[in-house]
């Protein structure tokens, strides 16, 4: 039966409006003149039930998986759950036996509906001395109940089945002998019984361990287990697991086959949408057909514990939770590299959070040691990772590329993680002066393509002062159309340059406000170099295009300061990322501290010199490994960010 369209109904003065006499459905109120009718759901009866797959073969924290899912069930709340077996480790003795059932059980009657077991060999095959009679059968029946069992539900039935009877002649259990896996005259007959008890009902489902069908080393056996199914008339589909991974082998004589994966199993999960993962089925029973639908464990979530808090938890830590680091290495020329990397992450939220540190790179002569770590960091706190780092000998050349920092994080509510998407950084390796092979031999600048290319700086690495500066470069666009970013560090902070339509604009974030200087005298034209110099001296803020002040703008107080990065071909945002990016070519870009140029007209520089007011010059000649090399004394290199290449400065 097929849901059809939803009503949603309305409300008038606190009361329901009477329903329109001419209506074919007396359910449909509304108060709208001649509207259109729309169609009901039907209302017999429904219901949904879960199934889990296995729990064992894997890690004992499988567990952990097996309570999530708990607490997924939990939450969509179905009438009951079935398992298909292998719910403990086994292959042991009694008292072992006995914890890991307590363990299970301890588990799943967590769940707020009834739970029904399976047995699966891991559940009831006995390793170790004095191996009793039917192995763990007799634990398991004390334990779990029955091991075939049916029991009705609304109008259905749920036939549990046991496919590790054994060998009826030595007793052997083995699911990879056929003998060992037939099944019993007693338990056929159980079947029966039960078939025609549910011969009035709607469905039958039925519940086993083994997924015979696919015969192999399980023999032919099912074939007349399979017939029995369908000349009862009313089965409606069979599951199993074993196997570890989900599979459907389609409808048989009118019954479907379901093969479970695992909830906590041995499982690889390195393809989840092929059927390798944890899961768990829901199953919605109607008169005449079933939906089904698979739900990863950990996927459902409690729409009570999204609160507003935690979505602005989510949204600081992904804008502003970043590596700060105590030590990093310092890459020399010619030599190998034996040091450390100190870091540290701090939540500055109000809850807990746990973060997944791993550390990589593009440069395989890099080694770290350990290469990941997990820190769990209360509210207001920070915790920290030391890692060695190792490399071979190389020094400053063309392959070398910096470590890498990924961020995973989660978010611990009382009851659910809120995992949130992973985060690379460049960890800030100390960089001595170019190498003299590296220079190149002319001047060059740098190709920026309007859509990812960028040069980083971050906050810390910049580290300008508070006071009067002088931010200027050379540059020509190959377009200015729309919003484009040229150096910025903005974001209701600090500074940038923008050339959006054409239109030259300096920006100084002082004291809680923007003050811009600009001019809408003439529009840059592309395909033409120009200088741009923004001054700040303290009580004003000038713009100079080619030389001649073209606006200027009263202003002082304390530059706001945020951390966020200095981006060169775009704006950046509030998480740190660029957007309005600058599509042309840029050279020459030097941020001063002092208030480099006074007057109505300067004398641009076409490649300045490195001075003691210098704090940032990028001749933009040369990149060294993912960096462009800064000449200032300091070496602030920034960060190369896709594929920004250097072309002729003319």
């Amino acid at each position: 039966m097929k849901l059809r369209h939803l009503l949603f109904l309305a409300a008038l003065g606190g009361s329901w409006v009477a329903s329109l006499p001419e209506a074919p459905d007396e359910r449909f109120l509304t108060d709208r003149p001649n509207p259109k009718r729309l169609e009901l759901p039907d209302e017999d009866g429904s219901f949904v039930f879960a199934v889990f797959g296995d729990r064992t073969g894997g890690p004992d924290s499988g567990v952990k998986i097996l309570a999530q899912a708990v607490e997924d069930v939990n939450i969509v709340d179905p009438d009951l759950v079935m398992t298909v077996g292998d719910m403990i480790q086994g292959y042991n003795r009694t008292k072992e036996w006995q914890d890991q059932a307590d363990e299970f059980t301890g588990i799943m009657d967590g769940l707020s509906c009834p739970w029904f077991p399976v047995a699966g060999n891991h559940d009831v095959y006995w390793r170790g001395d004095g191996r009793p009679e039917g192995e763990h059968d007799a634990n398991y029946e004390e334990h779990f109940g029955p091991l075939w069992y049916a029991f009705r539900h609304k109008g259905s039935m749920f036939i549990s089945l046991y496919t590790d009877e054994g060998n009826p002649i030595t007793g052997e259990k083995n699911f990879n002998k056929p003998a060992c896996q037939r099944m019993s005259k007693a338990q056929f007959a159980f079947l029966e019984s039960a078939l025609e008890e549910a011969r009035d009902l709607q469905h039958v489902f039925v519940f086993l361990h083994h997924p015979r069908w696919n015969r192999g080393k399980y023999g032919d056996d099912w074939q007349r287990v399979h017939e029995r199914l369908v000349e009862a008339g009313n089965v409606t589909a069979v599951f199993a697991g074993h196997i570890h991974r989900m599979v459907y082998d389609g409808k048989r004589d009118g019954i479907e086959y379901f093969t479970l994966a695992t909830v906590g199993g041995h499982q690889a999960g390195d393809a989840p949408e092929a059927g390798y993962l944890h899961h768990w089925n829901l199953v919605t029973v109607r008169d005449d057909d079933i939906a089904m639908s698979t739900f990863p464990v950990g996927a459902a979530i409690d729409p009570r514990l999204v609160t507003a808090e935690v979505g602005r938890t989510a949204r600081r830590l992904l804008d502003s939770v970043r590596p700060a680091y105590a030590s990093v290495p310092e890459v020399l020329l010619e030599e190998a590299i034996d040091d450390e990397i100190a870091l540290s992450i701090s939540n500055p939220t109000g809850r807990p959070i746990e973060v997944a540190v791993a550390l990589d790179s593009e440069d395989a002569r890099w080694a770290f040691a350990p290469d990941h770590g997990h820190l769990e960091i209360p509210p207001g706190e920070s915790g920290g990772l030391k890692v060695r780092a190792l490399r071979e000998a190389g020094g400053v050349d063309r392959g070398l590329r910096a470590p890498r920092v990924t961020l995973s994080y989660e978010v611990l509510a009382e009851t659910h993680r809120f995992s949130l998407p992973s985060k690379s950084f460049t960890v800030p390796l100390g960089l001595g002066e170019l190498p003299e092979p590296l220079k190149p031999p002319q001047e060059t600048a740098f190709e920026f393509d309007g859509r990812r290319d960028h040069l980083r700086l971050s906050h810390e690495r910049l580290a300008l002062p508070d006071g009067p500066f002088t931010l200027e470069c050379w540059f020509k666009g190959h377009s200015f159309r729309g919003r484009r970013g040229l150096v910025n560090k903005t974001e209701g902070c600090e500074f940038g340059f923008f050339v959006s339509d054409g239109q030259p604009l300096f920006i100084v974030h002082l004291t809680g406000a923007y003050v811009s200087a600009t001019t809408e005298a003439f529009k840059l034209q592309p395909e033409r170099w120009y200088h741009m110099a923004g001054v700040f001296d303290g009580e004003e803020v000038r713009l100079y295009v080619d030389g001649q002040l073209v606006g200027a703008s009263k202003g002082s107080g304390k530059r706001t300061q945020r951390n966020l990065p200095l981006l060169v071909g775009a704006d950046v945002d509030g998480g740190g990322h660029p957007n309005s990016m600058f599509d042309g070519v840029i050279d020459e870009v030097r941020l001063s501290i002092g208030a480099r140029h006074v007057g109505e007209l300067i004398e641009p520089e076409r490649r300045p010199e490195a001075d003691e007011d210098t704090h940032l010059l990028l001749h933009l000649d040369e990149r060294v490994g993912v960096w462009a090399f800064d000449s200032s004394r300091a070496h602030r290199h920034p960060e190369l960010v896709g594929q920004p290449e250097p072309v002729p400065a003319r």
